[in-house]
């Protein structure tokens, strides 16, 4: 068997245990302070999403979307990717709906740039939807997104929520075992 022998020196300064604790209590001062730092904005952009949740959607201002979406929004679905103007037309289609949609937080986690919201929607299915007529049916349905924020707004969403549920609730789909 071969032996590999380190040619390479690497010389260190003989700093003693005081300068070596100064050291390492500097490293730590600055990971505390970028953590600091890191909470602040995890915190502001918590408050960013349900300031929005309660303005945009539970007060139904449409006229707040540039507010709180970036122009290059893409909104994640499983019905597929929506870019900001495809998006706001759905959002105006659920405003019309149901007139009187609130949606409650149930829980709300950051994460470095990325907020996650579950939610549950309460309303009254009061108009025209997606081709449906209105029902009069109370419906109640959850979700979750995931809210990437970028220079204060929202950049990217990634989104799910109960729609068969809610297609249910609507009478459009029977429940299951009838």
């Amino acid at each position: 068997m071969a032996r590999i022998r380190n040619t390479m020196s690497v010389q260190f300064p003989v700093i003693g245990l005081t300068g070596l604790l100064l050291v390492f209590a500097g490293c730590d001062s600055q990971g505390k302070k970028k953590a600091e730092e890191l909470k602040v904005v995890e915190e502001r952009n918590k408050e960013f999403i349900i300031a929005y949740t309660e303005d945009f959607w539970n007060k139904q201002n449409i006229a707040s979307f540039e507010k709180y979406y970036a122009i290059g929004l893409i909104h994640h679905s499983a019905s597929g990717d929506q870019n900001m103007e495809q998006y706001k037309g759905l959002c105006q289609a659920y405003f019309t709906a149901f007139p009187d949609l609130h949606i409650t937080t149930d829980l709300l986690v950051a994460e470095g740039d990325k907020v996650t919201k579950v939610w549950t929607a309460n309303s009254t299915h009061q108009g025209e939807f997606l081709g449906i007529p209105a029902t009069g049916n109370r419906i109640v349905i959850k979700g979750l997104e995931v809210f990437r924020i970028a220079d204060g707004k929202i950049a990217e969403v990634w989104a799910s929520m109960d729609n068969l549920g809610m297609l249910q609730q609507l009478g459009v789909i029977p429940p299951p075992g009838e």
